[in-house]
């Protein structure tokens, strides 16, 4: 994929895990973003504080920021937006950790713009920012094979076999991390990207 000039060699600058607050959501499908964002937390040693005027948890590393909207998935938009403008972040800056319905658990896609898929968290965001033109890391969770199910498939939890499957994937991203914040795409997305193997 051939990338924007004016991204090559430049890191995000907001890193934003999609899910919903509350314990009765942490381990559901829905919220593997939230997964994500804590364990880069975890690994960068950033507290995640939450901060009013952003609704959600954020924390700084660098000239980079973490944030663990708290506005359920639905309103994502409304605090993606508020760090953005506040901080006056381009649009290019963004990068978006999600539940991915069309991937199998264990396999993700990092991507640059590009369609939404009918996911209701980048579909808020794209709304507020005026834009499709951000990062996102697709984390797949699988698809329960009828359209009318994915409601109640998003907000259960994974099987044993699908979260081993979603935590390797997301231990692949995490090891990704410096070739994502240095900028380095191509390399991050050959990483990402790849099918992972078998075991």
């Amino acid at each position: 994929m051939a990338l924007p000039a004016t991204l090559r060699g430049s890191g995000p600058r907001l890193i934003v895990g999609l899910g919903n607050p509350g314990p009765n959501y942490a381990r559901t499908r829905h919220n593997v973003g939230f997964w994500f964002i804590d364990r880069l937390a975890g690994r960068l040693g950033v507290t995640l504080k939450t901060e009013s005027r952003f609704r959600g948890a954020a924390g700084r590393h660098g000239d980079c920021w973490l944030l663990r909207p708290e506005t359920f998935m639905n309103h994502s938009g409304q605090s993606v937006s508020a760090l953005m403008r506040f901080f006056r972040l381009p649009t290019e800056s963004l990068f978006v950790v999600h539940d991915e319905l069309d991937l199998p658990p264990g396999q993700m896609r990092l991507r640059f713009g590009g369609g939404l898929a009918g996911h209701n968290g980048l579909k808020d965001i794209a709304a507020h920012l005026g834009s499709f033109d951000f990062w996102r890391l697709r984390v797949g969770i699988g698809h329960p094979g009828d359209r009318a199910a994915v409601a109640d498939f998003v907000l259960r939890l994974p099987s044993a076999d699908e979260t081993a499957a979603i935590d390797q994937a997301l231990e692949r991203a995490l090891d990704a991390w410096p070739e994502i914040a240095r900028g380095d795409y191509a390399e991050a997305m050959a990483r990402t990207n790849a099918r992972p193997s078998r075991q």
